[in-house]
This record gives C-alpha cells, sequence and structure tokens, in this order.
C-alpha cells in the first residue's frame, strides 16, 4: 500500500512522513518542490529507508502528477503543499495563488482522472485529504465560541483566502464528481523542524543569537496551539476512519496570547541555555503590527473527539519544552536553513 505525500518536505508534512513510517508499514511518495521551507535535512532520518521514495516537482505540474499516480498507485493522497505564511502572502500573494489554488485544483483534477479508472474495489477505499487551517474561519472576538466546522467562511489574508478558495474546490469535487474527499482545518502547529519565519522558532533563534524579539501590535492575539506530531496523528485517524466529505477541525486546546507564548518560551531558555547578563525576556521588541491581523482563532474539536476518538496527546506545557529542547539539540539543522533569501526576508519584514 502506498501513499502519495505532497509538500511532505515542510514542516507539517515531513513531521508527517517521518511519524507515519514510524507507526506503519506502508511506503510514503514524497513530492515537494522544495522551495524556501522546503528542507531534505528535516528528512534525513528517513533517508535511508525505503519505503520513503522521494520526487522532487510541483503540483501544478499536471503531467508530473499523471506519471507519479500511474507509477505508484496510491491509495490515498495526502495534500500539505501550500504557501503557508501570512506575511508572505500580504507582501506577494501571487505565489500563493498559484499553488493553493491553482495546485490544490490541478491535484483534484489528477485525482479525479486517477480515481474514476480505478477498479471499483479501490474506488471505495480511496481518499483524497487536504490539509487546510484554522484561518479560513475568519477572526474571533474574546468571548466568541470557538470555530466549529459549521462557521462561514470569512478568510481575511491573501493566505487564508486562498486556502479558503482550495477548501471549496475540495468540497465541490467530492459533491458534482464523487471524489472521497476530506478535509482538516487546524489550529496554529509548533514542534521540531519549524522553519524560522514563524513566531516559536523565530523566538528562540533570535533569543540564543541576542537579537531582539519582534512582538507585533501588543501581543495579545490569541492563537491555539497544535503540536504537530499531534496533528500529524489527528490526520491518520481522519484518514483511516473519516466520513468521505466531511471536515474535522484539529486543535490542541490550548489557547494563548503571543506575548504568553513569547514569555513561556523565554523562561524555558532561562533555564535551560541562561545568558550572561540578564532574561531573554528583555529581549522583546514591539513592532508594527501587520494589515489585517486577526485578534483570535480557536477551534472546537468535539466532532473529532466523537466520531474519530482522537485527542491532543500534548499540553502547551509538554510540547514547548520538548520543541525548545529540540532546536537547542540541533543547532546544525538551525544554522543550515539560515540562509541568505531568509535572512533578507526577516530583514525585510521586520526592520
Amino acid at each position: 500500500m502506498t501513499i502519495l505525500v505532497t509538500g511532505g518536505a515542510g514542516f507539517i508534512g515531513a513531521n508527517f512522513v517521518r511519524t507515519s513510517l514510524d507507526v506503519s508499514d506502508e511506503t510514503i511518495v514524497n513530492l515537494d518542490k522544495l522551495t524556501y521551507a522546503g528542507n531534505l535535512e528535516s528528512l534525513q532520518s528517513v533517508s535511508q529507508n525505503d519505503r520513503h521514495i522521494f520526487e522532487k516537482g510541483d503540483i501544478t505540474d499536471v503531467a508530473l502528477i499523471d506519471s507519479l499516480l500511474r507509477k505508484y498507485k496510491p491509495r490515498a493522497i495526502v495534500n500539505f503543499a501550500a504557501e503557508s505564511h501570512v506575511d508572505r502572502s500580504i507582501l506577494g500573494p501571487e505565489a500563493f495563488i498559484e499553488t493553493n489554488i491553482v495546485g490544490t485544483f490541478r491535484l483534484l483534477e489528477a485525482s479525479r482522472r486517477y480515481w474514476t479508472e480505478m477498479e471499483a474495489e479501490k474506488q471505495a477505499r480511496f481518499r483524497y485529504l487536504q490539509v487546510s487551517t484554522d484561518e479560513v474561519y475568519g477572526s474571533l472576538s474574546p468571548n466568541d465560541a470557538a470555530f466549529s466546522e459549521t462557521n462561514k467562511y470569512e478568510p481575511n489574508s491573501p493566505y487564508s483566502a486562498s486556502k479558503a478558495s482550495s477548501d471549496h474546490l475540495v468540497r465541490s469535487y467530492q459533491h458534482t464528481y464523487g471524489l472521497p474527499t476530506l478535509t482538516t482545518n487546524c489550529s496554529n502547529n509548533y514542534g521540531p523542524f519549524q522553519f524560522p519565519e514563524k513566531l516559536i522558532p523565530l523566538i528562540i533563534h533570535n533569543a540564543l543569537d541576542e537579537k531582539p524579539l519582534p512582538i507585533y501590535g501588543d501581543g495579545r492575539q490569541i492563537r491555539d496551539w497544535l503540536y504537530v506530531e499531534d496533528h500529524c496523528d489527528a490526520i491518520r485517524s481522519v484518514l483511516a476512519n473519516g466520513r468521505v466529505g466531511e471536515t474535522y477541525n484539529v486543535g490542541g486546546e490550548s489557547e494563548m496570547t503571543n506575548l504568553d507564548v513569547v514569555s513561556i518560551v523565554c523562561e524555558i531558555l532561562d533555564r535551560l541555555r541562561p545568558r550572561d547578563k540578564g532574561k531573554y525576556f528583555d529581549l522583546v521588541t514591539y513592532v508594527t503590527d501587520r494589515p489585517g491581523h486577526d485578534r483570535r482563532y480557536a477551534v472546537d474539536i468535539s466532532k473529532i473527539k466523537s466520531e474519530l476518538g482522537w485527542t491532543p496527546a500534548e499540553s502547551f506545557e509538554t510540547g514547548i519544552e520538548k520543541t525548545v529542547r529540540w532546536y537547542l539539540d540541533h543547532q546544525t539543522w538551525i544554522e543550515h536553513i539560515k540562509s541568505g533569501e531568509y535572512l533578507s526576508w526577516v530583514e525585510k519584514q521586520y526592520g
């Protein structure tokens, strides 16, 4: 049995590939374009595993997708491939339209052709799973109920709008053509191998380098934080037992302000790698808030709990301790991804 994973060299995708190889005997064909956030060093531990097959390529390449489906005959496709950073979507939205909308469309078309030609028994078992985000739902006020799967879509950035568009395409292919699709909408992920443009690894990297710790606006934006390996486990659960055509929210049940997250990371660093003088939180610097910054995200995970019996294994306290320790123990990985492109982007974004 084989699964085709797209975007499997990115942060969440690479964690999914590694953990899935650990818990199953299936082969994973890993398709990734290897843009700035795709990193084969994140897959070094499985580089010699015969059940991990890496293919470099783009989900917008129709001929490539068709050839991979014919060659490997996967029983499922899990689509992680996406441009995923809100700040980058504000500075340059076109790449998000191309990958997240056009790429998803072309992947769905290839999947439909492939699925249509299957024998009936294999058709019934085939699944296409779209990995999406809670940002498609928009923003919550402090006292609003968490987003459920029935909330209407109200995306507020080019990134979330592109992901909302791809979600709608997936839904339409199930409704119109009968393609057996599933969608997951996750909250903010954190954990090992995350590219340092996201909050938690950025704070860790800057703190260790004695650089300012940039906080947007007042730092009171609230997010639900999900440990990446919990997310990967939830995806496997949905893939195995989710109802065709359904959407499942995945969250860590750990709502917290950005400022509190930074404070906790700094406290752990103070304990594990203290500064010569002062505390790491002394490096906090408030920067101009980004345009249209959503105030709060939170997801209700009652559905995945009740239908599939999934719950997060890590609290934020246990997950963030593991995460900080991992970055402290993997300085070589960190140094290798500090490319000129990344450093120039940080300078442009944060001044």
